[in-house]
């Protein structure tokens, strides 16, 4: 490996160390802070099983850090049959109405 490329791997991981110290978050930094993908998180901000911030007048989603450390302590079911489950919930709620 070229110093070149340790360099630039080296301020890539301080980048992504940097990020996770924002107390607000947006969705990049969110699966970079959890681990989680893009569609798991979409999927989650979609069912409203993950906290997130509340203002109508942005289209783009914001975490609160704090927020999503308590959610994450409390041991959420990611699986992906729980989201499907939920999803048919809601579809099923939609029809009734």
């Amino acid at each position: 490996m070229t110093e070149e490329k340790k360099v630039v791997g080296l301020l890539t991981e301080i980048k992504t160390l940097l990020s996770q110290n924002k107390r607000v978050m947006n969705v990049d930094d969110l699966v970079a802070y959890t681990g989680l993908s893009k569609s798991k998180i979409y999927k989650l901000t979609s069912l409203r099983l993950i906290p997130m911030g509340e203002n109508a007048h942005v289209r783009q989603k914001f975490f609160d850090k704090e927020a999503i450390d308590a959610w994450l302590l409390g041991k959420p079911d990611l699986s992906d049959e729980f989201l499907e489950q939920k999803f048919n919930e809601q579809l099923l709620k939609r029809k009734r109405v």
